[in-house]
């Protein structure tokens, strides 16, 4: 059978909507799911704002680590408000719908956004890696022309691939009771609701993920074995002055909380990080006599 054979019986109707029924046996809870949600997604969004704007007026933090920052807690507001505000309606309302082209546009979101973000981790991984291997060099092999193509590679690579991929699986037929057994239009869920024999096209996808989602992935794991090296050749520290925090320090932890927590991403780049600690501290402490006055 050809991946596009028709596979719709005589009592089966093609879909013009969809269903989620990710949450249809916790009625009971679905109010408590609310709360955590609205809790989580306000302080997600709040936060990234707030180290947007930081970065921004601090001149101190206009360096290729912190544009990169500003570029991945952009990603994490958009991709957290494509998923979670819907989400949220359907906790409220009984009937959890929607239409095939509000589908499409929530999975181009979030697949696009999802990808990016991947190619900026392995960026961001780049930098950390020159920082530490080649420091005396670190301006000029992360000059401005450098970090802007990164970051334009890495919105290209979302931004093509994914929309490639989104395109495909909405021009097929999708038939049944529309059913996704999931809270938000992912890729699986919604492409087994073709109505086609998607068996070859499954392997396509699962070779274009294998390629665009380990790939960043891979580069990562090699920049980390690089700098793994490059600190196990530092000499010791009883033959070195102490130091107690530097920002390589601060990169390296806040980089791999990255890849562990990516819903956490920025939040804890804050949390964790000297410089943007300093900054805030410094934003407010002259804000502050300015209101009071």
């Amino acid at each position: 059978m050809s991946g596009s054979e028709p596979l719709v019986g005589r009592n089966q109707s093609l879909c013009i909507k969809f269903t989620f029924a990710a949450f249809s046996s916790l009625a009971e809870l679905q109010s408590l799911l609310f709360i955590v949600f609205l809790v989580i997604y306000l302080f997600t969004v709040g936060g990234n704002l707030i180290i947007i704007c930081l970065i921004w007026v601090t001149p101190s933090l206009h360096t290729p680590m912190y544009f990169f920052l500003v570029h991945l807690s952009f990603l994490e507001m958009c991709y957290i408000s494509s998923v979670v505000p819907l989400m949220l309606v359907h906790l409220l309302v009984k009937t959890k719908t929607i239409c095939i082209g509000g589908c499409a546009a929530q999975m181009y979101i979030f697949t696009i956004l999802g990808l990016t973000e991947c190619c900026l981790l392995a960026a961001m991984a780049y930098d950390l890696f020159v920082t530490i291997r080649y420091s005396l060099h670190y301006t000029l092999l992360m000059g401005p022309h450098v970090y802007l193509k990164l970051a334009a590679a890495s919105w290209t690579t979302g931004v093509v691939v994914e929309s490639v991929q989104t395109t495909w699986i909405f021009t097929l037929p999708f038939c049944g009771t529309g059913k996704i057994q999931h809270c938000f239009c992912d890729i699986m869920p919604v492409v087994k609701l073709a109505c086609v024999d998607i068996s070859h096209n499954e392997i396509v996808m699962s070779a274009v993920s294998m390629l665009f989602i380990m790939s960043p992935c891979l580069l990562i794991l090699c920049s980390y074995v690089h700098i793994l090296i490059a600190i196990l050749r530092i000499p010791s520290a009883s033959a070195q002055p102490k130091t107690a925090h530097t920002p390589e320090t601060d990169k390296a932890t806040t980089l791999m909380y990255t890849v562990v927590t990516p819903s956490l991403n920025p939040v804890i780049y804050t949390l964790r990080n000297k410089e943007v600690k300093e900054a805030f501290q410094r934003v407010t402490q002259r804000n502050l006599p300015q209101q009071m006055a």
